[in-house]
């Protein structure tokens, strides 16, 4: 079977915010209303909703159901639901337009991060034998994967305030960013550790988002965007979660994924890379071969606004928008989830 072209034509994002009381339903309803009055589509037309977010992160079972409210009841739907971050549903979806069922799917995700510890939630993502039951937190994981590269000779902690410095100053220029700040590297050097050699600003802020994508196949995603950005390669890989079992210095996954997705086959404009720490933005940097000349994360990123099983899909929606606009035209799109970049989904998208 022939590969489809299939592309972004669409996105919304809500502004994040922390302490949030709004409900999944209310969380969501806003930015599916937007992204599809964006392209003026009829909601008979879309072929295909897909749902990423994460039940205990919300404490119960099924909650995923109630966010389906936020689509409607009239007309019928094929959905589909993901427990994970929404670009993994974004992957669904194009997997789903590629089998031919339908021509147009929505994607959209959710996470209220500061409604609990979201530390000690995410630890429910590791390995369920030997590492859960310890309970040491995805910050303190992080921080045990920067020691080691900080030990090797991989990066320095200038180099992660530099990150640090660059993503809350790009972040002046994101309405929808939370945290953004005009500031140096050597002022951020300057401040406290959190959890040694993680500072504050080292790790993504939790947040509270919502957001949604509209993808749509050949001549429908022609019709419903003026310059939509195609997906000309997208993979998904997997490293151990065995934590003592793969390389804290490298992300083997990332390398594969980058490598499948043909990032190295032209340049990169924009890369939109789903970082939730500093040191794994130059991780993440080295195992794609991201050059000089690529702007990663004019965003800010995750480490501005972090709402947890959204943050992966805003990438996504970043890297679509700078398509849109004109301002790249080849750009990268990449999620992670799990302890220490442990899964990566990367996705490279052009405009015509």
């Amino acid at each position: 079977m022939a590969r489809r072209d299939v592309a972004i034509v669409a996105t919304a994002q809500r502004p994040n915010e922390v302490g949030s009381t709004l409900t999944s339903v209310e969380l969501i309803l806003p930015v599916i209303n937007d992204v599809i009055a964006k392209v003026g589509i009829e909601r008979q037309k879309i072929g295909f909703w897909c749902h990423g977010s994460c039940d205990y992160m919300s404490g119960q079972p099924f909650s995923f159901v109630a966010a389906v409210d936020a689509i409607g009841a009239w007309p019928p739907i094929v959905e589909s639901h993901v427990e994970g971050d929404g670009a993994l549903a974004l992957y669904e979806a194009w997997v789903k337009i590629q089998t031919g069922e339908c021509d147009v799917a929505l994607v959209f995700s959710n996470g209220k991060t500061t409604s609990g510890p979201i530390d000690r939630i995410l630890n429910l993502q590791a390995d369920p034998y030997m590492v859960t039951p310890l309970w040491p937190g995805f910050d303190s994981l992080a921080a045990l994967q920067a020691r080691a590269c900080l030990d090797a000779g991989v990066l320095s902690e200038a180099d992660m305030a530099e990150v640090a410095a660059r993503s809350y100053r790009d972040a002046l220029n994101n309405p929808i960013a939370y945290a953004k700040e005009n500031v140096t590297a050597e002022q951020l050097l300057a401040r406290p550790y959190t959890t040694a050699p993680l500072r504050a600003h080292d790790c993504g802020v939790p947040v509270d988002g919502a957001n949604a994508i509209i993808l749509a196949a050949g001549d429908a995603a022609r019709s419903l965007a003026e310059r939509p950005a195609w997906i000309r390669g997208i993979d998904h890989r997997i490293d151990t979660q065995r934590l003592g079992a793969r390389s804290m210095t490298e992300s083997s996954s990332a390398a594969i994924a980058a490598a499948k997705a043909g990032v190295g086959d032209d340049r990169i404009d924009i890369a939109e890379l789903h970082a939730p720490y500093t040191h794994q933005e130059i991780l993440l940097r080295r195992a794609m071969n991201l050059g000089e000349g690529t702007h990663v994360n004019p965003s800010g990123g995750a480490l501005v606004s972090n709402p947890a099983m959204a943050a992966g899909l805003a990438r996504f929606a970043e890297a679509a928008e700078s398509v849109f606009s004109g301002s790249a035209d080849r750009v990268l799109a990449h999620c992670t989830s799990g302890p220490m970049l442990q899964q990566n989904l990367v996705c490279v998208m052009e405009g015509e």
